[in-house]
């Protein structure tokens, strides 16, 4: 009996193990995928090493050389800018850098916190049902009601906005996504033939929960998880845009976008260059996402 029953618990786990790597491989051979990763694998190397680098300041004010040109363009430029200055003389490389790094940081904590907190109640609801679900379904239909936008002015419009409360505010908008993909994946699981034969044996729903059933629905939903980065990196530029996201002097892409207003006509480049990194890096993360999401429906679909 004790070996039949850790032949049956473990045959689940050991499959979504393996459906995982199987996913994982399959992206890994997307040119797409290698594409992205690539582009994405340089400019966080380059947002980490290169501010460390330097004597420049993202931040040090300099009227001297205020509004010189990127590179080859025009008749001031400097080697040492090779992305020029903006209206107060500061290095646009490193304050994109910088940007690009707090950006990322907000994006990738933000889904981790979303995917944890969504997956967890979206497990419980399915699983448990009754009253559980009853409770955790109405919760989320309550703040699916609440568009993020609108949640986000109201809850950093009368506060101090920081990455801290940045981060909350997203993950608190968008978890519900997540908790009623991962409800019906669970409901789906629970119905299943090894299911009840943990129960037969003993096994706690505890254990069937984290053990068994999770590591077969969310390897699926983490790897599409990965698009949900770039979307919140955008969020949190429009925050800073509209003024709600990360204050000055601290450099971020909405706010560097929202103060070159002014000059798009005589220093292009001010709003133009974080609007390129942010574009390199949603491109990047989208390719990598739309292999990710190819590979997970070959395999589940049983084409791999």
């Amino acid at each position: 009996m004790t070996d039949i029953s850790v032949t049956a618990t473990a045959a689940p786990l050991a499959q979504g193990r393996s459906v995982s790597a199987r996913i994982l491989a399959d992206a890994m051979r997307n040119t797409g995928f290698r594409v992205g990763l690539a582009i994405l694998v340089i400019i966080l190397a380059a947002s980490i090493i290169l501010p460390e680098m330097t004597s420049l300041s993202a931040t040090k004010i300099s009227v001297k050389e205020k509004f010189l040109p990127p590179m080859f363009f025009g008749d001031k430029w400097s080697y040492i800018h090779p992305l020029g200055t903006d209206q107060l003389g500061r290095d646009m490389l490193l304050r994109c850098l910088i940007g690009l790094r707090y950006s990322l940081f907000i994006g990738i904590t933000t889904v981790i916190l979303m995917f944890i907190v969504g997956c967890t109640l979206g497990l419980v609801a399915g699983y448990k049902g009754g009253w559980w679900d009853t409770i955790i379904m109405r919760i989320t239909d309550a703040q699916l009601s609440l568009p993020m936008i609108i949640l986000a002015i109201a809850i950093l419009g009368v506060s101090t906005p920081t990455v801290t409360t940045i981060i909350l505010v997203l993950a608190l908008s968008g978890w519900p996504l997540y908790a009623r993909v991962a409800r019906g994946l669970a409901i789906t699981e629970r119905g299943k033939e090894y299911v009840r034969g943990l129960r037969v044996l003993g096994a706690r729903d505890l254990r069937i929960m984290l053990l068994f059933i999770a590591p077969n629905i969310l390897p699926g939903i983490a790897f599409v998880a990965v698009l949900d980065v770039a979307r919140m990196m955008i969020f949190e530029a429009i925050l800073g845009f509209l003024g709600l996201g990360i204050q000055p002097p601290t450099p971020a892409f909405g706010t560097i976008i929202s103060d070159s207003r002014k000059y798009l006509i005589n220093a292009w480049w001010i709003g133009t260059m974080p609007g390129l990194f942010l574009t390199l890096v949603l491109v990047s993360i989208n390719l990598m996402g739309s292999a990710l999401e190819k590979a997970r429906n070959r395999i589940y679909g049983g084409a791999s």
